[in-house]
């Protein structure tokens, strides 16, 4: 058995990458030009890791911005297509990739944090991951009655793909600063996010798009129907695979547009923030069916820039004791301190902590959707002064639930 190395992949290797992750998930392979996926990565931050010459595994690092608490968009290390072959499983092959990941992370003073979205829930704690948002499946029964005083106001136009473009990116551009866990989007990754695969007995892609009172577009939605028609009659389901609203008429106009149509029994959408209001506008909210699930992992890879790149929501000043094994720079103890306007600073000490936790806590803590009380209420967060636990969570609370509309 040869030692395990990180290298960049060949041109050859790249050309069958696409089929080498869908074969490590045992997964039959979709066509597609493999340069969609090389284009994701175009500052070649990509390495495989090989047992000499036999590829076993790899991953890369998109290179997006992602809005943060408080601070807008910051720079971020997305990794995503990450696969190990099934035959070389347990021999360290993922352990040594997120390694070179997060070693050269730390040593380039690069992105200070970097988030993913997990095959499985078990394996990227191991790492210093920690779950930092969460999504739902929603399922909403037609039609749905909205309430009295709902948003009202606008237009809803089917348009087709070569016009609604340019406002899907103009809407998407203008709402992703203002939410936090959103990623700015570039040509290859619109392409790739909605590049109509996988659809099954789903239509192609249609698109909607809401336009205001003075013609400016201000929401979308890229949809699927489904045609189901038994002898009782019609039974389609709409399938949202993306909404996008920078106002409230436009979310309810979108949603009422859907609700509406006539052929349609169901309407579904994939991935939501847990907080949107969809369940709030109809008098029925037993008519929504909410699956939730883990979203965005989080790792803060370099814990005293990571803190300092969010804002946070109350003034305070405590000394954390931090365990990381897996990146031990960012072990020992540290004094956090927010000021009046919301600006943290770290910088390590030697006074007694406050509280103890691990890395993976904070990741998950991070964009302001996990709890420091719900944390120490499961053993993981450690108080040793009373009240530095209630303290810390009203810190890095967040005014809305964080979600990331795009598994990347």
């Amino acid at each position: 058995m040869n030692e395990l190395r990180t290298r960049p992949l060949t041109e050859e290797e790249w050309s069958v990458h696409k089929a080498f992750v869908a074969r490590a998930f045992l997964m039959d392979p979709e066509p597609g030009d493999a340069h969609s996926i090389r284009d994701l990565f175009p500052d070649g931050r990509f390495i495989g890791v090989s047992d000499g010459d036999r590829l076993l595994g790899g991953g890369g690092i998109q290179t997006r911005d992602m809005t943060m608490v408080g601070s807008g968009p910051r720079p971020v290390a997305a990794v995503s297509y990450v696969g190990v072959r099934p035959d070389s499983r347990g021999r360290g092959t993922l352990r040594t990739l997120m390694r070179a990941q997060l070693d050269d992370l730390h040593t380039r003073a690069a992105e200070p944090v970097a988030a993913l979205w997990a095959s499985m829930a078990p394996i990227y704690g191991r790492f210093g991951y920690g779950l930092a948002t969460r999504a739902a499946t929603l399922a909403v029964a037609s039609p749905g009655t909205f309430r009295p005083g709902a948003p009202v106001g606008g237009t809803v136009s089917w348009l087709d793909e070569e016009e609604a473009t340019p406002l899907l990116r103009e809407v998407h551009s203008r709402v992703a600063p203002t939410r936090v866990g959103w990623l700015t989007r570039h040509e290859p990754n619109w392409a790739w996010w909605l590049s109509d695969s996988e659809r099954g007995p789903a239509t192609v892609y249609r698109r909607a798009v809401h336009h205001d009172a003075d013609g400016r577009a201000d929401g979308y939605a890229v949809f699927r129907s489904k045609p189901k028609w038994p002898a009782t009659g019609p039974d389609y389901t709409l399938a949202i695979d993306e909404l996008v609203a920078a106002t409230p008429e436009a979310h309810a106009s979108l949603w009422r547009e859907f609700l509406d149509l006539d052929l349609v029994t169901t309407v579904s959408s994939r991935l939501v923030a847990l907080d949107d209001p969809v369940t709030s506008l109809l008098v029925n909210p037993r008519g929504v069916l909410t699956d939730v699930r883990d979203g965005l992992w989080v790792r803060l890879v370099d814990l005293d820039r990571a803190l300092a790149e969010r804002r946070y929501a109350a003034p305070c000043e405590l000394v954390f004791e931090v365990s990381d094994p897996f990146c031990p720079w960012n072990a020992g103890r540290w004094r956090l301190r927010v000021d009046d306007s919301g600006v943290g600073s770290l910088g390590a000490t030697s006074a007694e902590p406050d509280l103890s936790c691990d890395i993976t806590d904070l990741g998950a803590a991070y964009l302001g959707g996990t709890r420091l009380t719900a944390l120490a209420a499961a053993g993981r967060v450690r108080e040793h002064r009373a009240g530095a636990v209630v303290a810390a969570s009203r810190a890095f609370a967040g005014d809305t639930d964080p979600f990331c509309p795009e598994v990347f």
